[in-house]
């Protein structure tokens, strides 16, 4: 597994463009709440009987368990990162389940994400790169991330970490340029 600093500097090599960066900030968390509410019309039940003498039954989404292993392997690649990860997360979940009886909400899922991918593109007009995402999909997952790393770094937190990925990020942004 990549370490945190390899991960972010490989999207941020692609995201250097503060414009670009901006409009991440509101496609980003477009897409990811579109997914969310798109897993969240998958339900399904685990019932586990005679748990301490009573019957037990889990009520779970698609979003949730999805969910669940992301914010693991978030976990697994930087502790604090993960913990800002995991409120975000719990908010888009909770806004699945008040969206959960709307009528049509997987068309109101299909706008967000269409919408957030235009918004995603029109940054990257900017930066005059392509997504990260288009030569590794594992990226799609450290694009959230990458956010709220920028968001710690605008708190004056993880500054080690910033300057690690900004430096790493604008070698690998050269040796893309120089391999175009």
């Amino acid at each position: 597994m990549k370490s945190i600093e390899e991960q972010l500097a490989r999207y941020k090599s692609v995201h250097l463009n503060q414009k670009n960066i901006n409009t991440h900030f509101i496609g980003v968390p477009l897409i990811v709440l579109a997914v969310t509410l798109m897993l969240d019309t998958i339900r399904f039940e685990i019932s586990i009987n005679d748990i301490l003498s009573m019957p037990f039954t889990l009520h779970l989404t698609l979003a949730m368990v999805i969910f669940a292993v992301i914010a693991i392997y978030y976990l697994a690649l930087h502790r604090f990162l993960a913990l800002g990860m995991l409120l975000y997360i719990l908010v888009n979940l909770a806004i699945a389940q008040l969206f959960s009886g709307v009528e049509g909400v997987f068309y109101i899922a299909i706008g967000l994400f269409v919408v957030g991918w235009l918004i995603q593109f029109l940054g990257h007009h900017y930066e005059k790169a392509k997504p990260a995402f288009m030569d590794d999909l594992s990226q799609i997952v450290i694009g959230p991330l990458f956010l709220m790393a920028e968001v710690y770094f605008m708190l004056g937190l993880e500054p080690v970490l910033k300057a690690n990925i900004t430096s790493l990020a604008i070698e690998k942004r050269k040796a893309l340029a120089k391999a175009r």
